[in-house]
């Protein structure tokens, strides 16, 4: 069973910058929003010649990627695969199908994210798969702002993505400083028990893999 975490925030609060100290050698990025990654460097560092890193938002393409990291023998070496952003698997699947009518491009969506997130469930256990999504802020049932996984369309509200991980992490900009939220402030952020000090951490996605070993 694979380590699965899902890292969700707002653009611009640093879910995709928190990749920076990942080891290239050990580590595979699923680009799904074809925008490249932050960090000054980072081309040399995950690219197609290193067989580390690839561009797509088509939810099979993302799943077959996950299945040859996990089956594939010369890809043992990875231990950290970066799928970023769900939702730019969503929304191209949805616009992708625009002129489609009726309920089946929903329930085909939805099922394919299901599928992507639930296989990564079922990997090797020296796996770590990083979900990186948006997220939207809206009134509860009591009124009160609550911070979620934003999805396309009410049958992924329904089975509520953050249910299948472990661990979510909000990711936040709090005075300057770039934070992962672990715990739940009127958001889905949750982590094992005893795993970080604190509820706001460092936007280091090394340190919270290592913070989870032993979980």
């Amino acid at each position: 069973m694979a380590k699965v975490i899902c890292i969700a925030g707002e653009s611009g609060t640093g879910k995709t910058t928190s990749m920076r100290n990942l080891d290239p050698e050990t580590s595979f990025y699923i680009d799904c929003d074809k925008k490249g990654l932050s960090w000054k460097g980072w081309k040399s560092q995950f690219n197609g010649d290193k067989k580390n890193y690839i561009v797509t938002d088509f939810p099979s393409v993302a799943l077959t990627a996950l299945k040859k990291l996990d089956k594939d023998e010369s890809f043992k070496k990875i231990k950290v695969c970066v799928v970023d952003t769900l939702n730019g698997l969503m929304v191209a699947d949805e616009m992708r199908r625009t002129k489609e009518k009726g309920y089946d491009k929903w329930q085909d969506l939805a099922q394919s994210i299901y599928e992507l997130v639930d296989y990564s469930l079922t990997m090797r256990n020296d796996i770590t798969v990083v979900f990186i999504a948006h997220t939207q802020t809206d009134h509860d049932d009591n009124g009160y702002m609550f911070t979620r996984i934003k999805t396309s369309g009410r049958k992924l509200d329904k089975i509520t993505l953050e249910s299948k991980f472990s661990t979510v992490l909000i990711s936040k900009c709090v005075d300057g400083r770039y934070v992962f939220e672990t715990q739940a402030n009127f958001s889905t952020a949750k982590s094992p028990m005893g795993a970080f000090e604190s509820k706001e951490i460092d936007n280091d996605i090394v340190t919270v893999i290592k913070a989870l070993e032993e979980f």
